[in-house]
């Protein structure tokens, strides 16, 4: 099982008739981790010819661009991690351009082209905005990948319809695709791709098989002997080899790790005292231990042996120490703090001193609003830090929340956490069929279509429902969604049904968190938040709520009893005629 990621790249560049070379570009091929959290990036730039200072922007969008993009989360996407650097850049660009003497004109100023390719995992990824491209080599012709934004005024006059520094905002083309091992993609600028064919780059690779660098000095000569006299830029990547699509994740190290030996309290683990027994299911084993170097007192979770041969569930097992490192909330469980080499597979989180969420519904069966808001208040700031690293909790339930003894409200187990840039690097790896408690998943994962942040939001409110009334809001029937067909025929339970004191705003609020169809509910949770804080005009509106959705077996009930009436009265009236 092949692991390793390895291309060959070569680059080269020659300037036009001026003095200065207004293209740029650059390649970052990194070792260790970042191979696998971010990948092997090129990027090229090329500055409008009528502005005297675009080598400056072209430079800075590519430097910035491999230095910054490789100093986002590890948790991002590529797409986010490289679109907010890029937004960045082009804030910059556009900046200097409104205070420098050519801001009213579009051919002056700090502005330049930009393509990108990102391969990470086995997954490319493109940037593009302008008229420089990238393309894709075929035996017989170079497919072009990106699009030009240039507007054409006649056959003589143009200019760029899109370009870094044009703006304050950026519109930026993104795509994405499955690579394969042999494949040569080329990047080039406008001096460089006028005049190249697919046969032209075939012989350079013929003739320069082992030495990328000399092929693309040879393009852009080649290009430039054909009478171009503008800055020539091209960069080649051959991709030789790529990982095995099941092979494991190297962020997630695990291997070389034996499994631990069962653990008893007073014995001696890995620079940790065993103090007891915390829990033992069917997935995993939880000890209370202490730090013997700081004297902390932590939690110990070791794997179950009779998983040890599922390499899925050995992944999400050290997930959650994973995700917990990169998270800093008061409202989400903490990994230890310490480093040490180990010998064995084990996670080691904070120790949380106080009670679940279950727990404090079971010792509060009627609570009152205000005090459940505060505590959804602040479960709903553990999911926004997870969502701002572009990640999902899928398992939110009352057993994954705990209250400590100062009420502070924690989310944790976070083994079924989706990383967006983990799950890049094997795209079905780290996507659960119906991840978490079937009570309180959204109908969409039931259907197979994934989830989003409105997916969480679908889990915080029925929570919200429970803590409210002791109920589900859908009875146990959206537990059991499978088609569009059970889809349709879900109704929402009114709170008011079981808290008649509750204040009727408050249906409406859940209502919509709670609605089948995503798109129907509130955006992002800090809506939601706010909408059980303070209730806007479109949920003070009263109305009677149907008898149908307020109770469907008296309303079916009902039903029969008139029209079982109004047979009688007909077979009446038939009989008074005979």
């Amino acid at each position: 099982m092949s692991t390793k990621l390895r291309v060959s790249l070569g680059q080269a560049s020659l300037a036009g008739e001026h003095d200065t070379n207004q293209d740029f570009h650059g390649a970052v091929l990194p070792r260790g981790h970042q191979l696998a959290s971010k990948g092997i990036a090129l990027a090229i730039a090329d500055g409008i010819s009528s502005s005297a200072v675009s080598q400056v922007a072209s430079q800075t969008a590519v430097r910035s661009f491999l230095e910054d993009y490789y100093a986002t989360s590890e948790a991002w996407s590529v797409r986010r991690a490289a679109e907010r650097v890029l937004s960045a850049t082009n804030g910059w660009l556009h900046s200097q351009t409104m205070s420098c003497e050519g801001r009213f004109e579009k051919d002056r100023g700090y502005v330049c082209t930009f393509s990108a390719l990102i391969l990470k995992g086995r997954d490319l990824h493109l940037l593009h905005v302008g008229d420089s491209r990238i393309y894709r080599l075929h035996p017989q012709a170079l497919e072009q990948l990106t699009e030009d934004h240039r507007v054409r005024l006649s056959a003589a006059e143009s200019y760029l319809g899109r370009a870094l520094g044009t703006g304050p905002r950026l519109e930026i083309d993104y795509r994405s695709w499955e690579a394969e091992a042999g494949e040569i993609y080329l990047l080039a600028t406008d001096g460089a791709y006028a005049g190249l064919d697919a046969d032209d780059v075939h012989q350079a690779l013929q003739q320069h098989a082992h030495d990328l660098d000399a092929a693309a000095t040879r393009l852009v000569k080649l290009s430039r002997s054909r009478g171009g006299n503008d800055d020539a830029t091209l960069q080649l990547l051959r991709i030789d080899e790529l990982p095995a699509s099941d092979a494991p994740h190297p962020q997630l190290r695990r291997e070389g790790l034996s499994l631990p030996p069962a653990l008893a309290p007073r014995m001696v683990f890995e620079g940790f005292t065993i103090l007891r027994e915390m829990q033992v299911s069917a997935r995993s084993h939880l000890h209370l231990a202490v730090d013997d170097s700081s004297g902390q007192q932590v939690v110990i979770k070791t794997p179950s042996v009779d998983l040890a041969q599922n390499p899925d569930y050995l992944d999400r097992f050290v997930l959650e120490e994973w995700v917990a490192r990169r998270i800093d909330s008061p409202h989400v469980i903490k990994a230890w703090a310490g480093e040490r080499p180990r010998s064995h597979l084990f996670v080691v989180m904070e120790y949380i001193d106080g009670q679940t969420l279950a727990q404090w519904r079971v010792d509060n069966p009627q609570p009152a609003l205000d005090s459940v808001r505060a505590l959804i208040e602040q479960l709903a700031q553990g999911l926004q830090a997870l969502h701002r690293r572009e990640m999902l909790h899928q398992d939110l339930r009352p057993e994954n929340v705990m209250i400590d003894h100062h009420g502070m409200v924690k989310l944790i187990d976070l083994a079924n956490a989706h990383v967006a840039g983990l799950a890049e690097y094997h795209p079905d790896a780290h996507i659960l069929a119906v991840p978490g408690t079937l009570q309180y998943t959204a109908p969409e994962y039931l259907l197979g279509e994934g989830g989003s942040q409105r997916s969480e939001l679908f889990a915080l409110a029925a929570i919200t429902y429970q803590l409210l009334s002791g109920q589900l809001p859908y009875g146990l029937d959206a537990a059991r969604v499978r088609s569009p067909a059970d889809l349709a025929r879900l109704r929402y339970i009114p709170l008011r049904h079981h808290r008649p004191d509750l204040p009727a705003w408050l249906d409406a609020v859940l209502a919509r968190a709670l609605h089948p169809h995503p798109a129907k509910r509130q955006e992002v949770i800090s809506e939601f938040i706010h909408d059980l804080k303070a209730p806007g005009p479109q949920y003070q509106q009263q109305r009677s709520t149907p008898l149908i959705e307020r109770n469907p077996v008296r309303f079916w009930q009902a039903t029969t009893a008139l029209l079982g009436l109004a047979v009688i009265a007909l077979l009446a009236l038939r009989a008074l005629g005979h």
